[in-house]
């Protein structure tokens, strides 16, 4: 799990990265000093990378969250609207049904996923994101971007 969480944050900071010129322009405060506002290495340039923001506990969590395997494919998934079980199985097909199920719970669990039991006959199962979830679309796209771009 060390590699792939690893790889995953990277990832999604690079996905960041790659945002609108707008976002890239974020005051220095935020991302702590960067080489270019530093100048050539110096002992005064090393002391202003040392003094860097340490990693929000927040974004680790997130990242890790979304970064568990097949996670983000699912959110994906589901972005378009409510989907049942074989719904999803079918549109994410190397996601064994034990892993779909666990990483469903986790979602439902973190509040980004609503299961919804439906009174059909017979009766459904369907899962469809929160607002919460709702909400990841921008990064999970961007990072579907830059997936295309780079990988």
């Amino acid at each position: 799990m060390g590699g792939e969480g690893s790889k995953t944050a990277e990832l999604i900071a690079a996905a960041s990265r790659s945002q609108t010129a707008a976002d890239r322009t974020a005051p220095a405060a935020d991302f702590g000093p960067s080489n270019a506002e530093s100048g050539p290495a110096s002992p005064t340039a090393a002391g202003a990378r040392c003094e860097r923001e340490p990693c929000c506990s927040l974004y680790h969590q997130a990242v890790e969250l979304i970064g568990k395997r097949w996670t983000g494919a699912i959110i994906l998934v589901l972005m378009p609207g409510p989907l049942r079980f074989c719904e999803i199985k079918r549109l994410v097909p190397q996601l064994s049904d034990r892993l779909l199920s666990e990483r469903l719970k986790e979602l439902e669990a973190e509040g980004i996923v609503e299961r919804r039991e439906l009174r059909d006959s017979p009766p459904r199962v369907e899962y469809t994101l929160t607002d919460k979830g709702r909400a990841l679309e921008p990064v999970v796209r961007a990072l579907k971007r830059w997936a295309h771009a780079w990988l």
